[in-house]
């Protein structure tokens, strides 16, 4: 297992607070709403190159710090949520464990496994072990 260092933690915890604050409708809001004034304000110093120059900077480099942001969130929800997943293969009794990690196997032997997957799924059909169940919603 990786250890990681106050300092790494505490870089996550702040990417994190970063993710949460930015998936938030009002901020989205506000930032339209800066994004506005911005554009009307360039409108006052007749486009200034300076100012133009200036917001392509900072958006471009708010655009590189959200790109991290989120492929750090996002990776960290993956990995919890292959550890649940993880955990429910190991507690079902008729479970393949094989499955467990099989996100670090290669290409190859993933592919193998989602061919034998879609076999054996085929052939519950085919011979009624499998139970479709349809859901009919009641519109009314």
């Amino acid at each position: 297992m990786v250890e990681h260092s106050k300092f790494q933690r505490r870089v996550s915890r702040v990417l994190h607070a970063v993710g949460e604050v930015t998936s938030r409708s009002a901020t989205t809001v506000a930032v339209v709403v800066l994004v506005i004034l911005f554009v009307a304000m360039l409108a006052l110093v007749h486009f200034s190159a300076s100012w133009e120059a200036a917001f392509s900077t900072v958006a471009g480099a708010i655009t590189l710090i959200m790109l991290f942001v989120i492929q750090h969130t996002q990776s960290r929800h993956q990995t919890v949520l292959q550890l649940k997943l993880d955990e429910l293969i190991r507690t079902s009794p008729t479970a393949d464990d094989l499955f467990v990690h099989i996100e670090g196997g290669d290409d190859v032997e993933l592919l193998a496994h989602e061919k034998n997957q879609i076999a054996v799924h085929h052939s519950l059909r085919e011979s009624e072990q499998l139970e479709v169940v349809e859901f009919v919603r009641d519109v009314e």
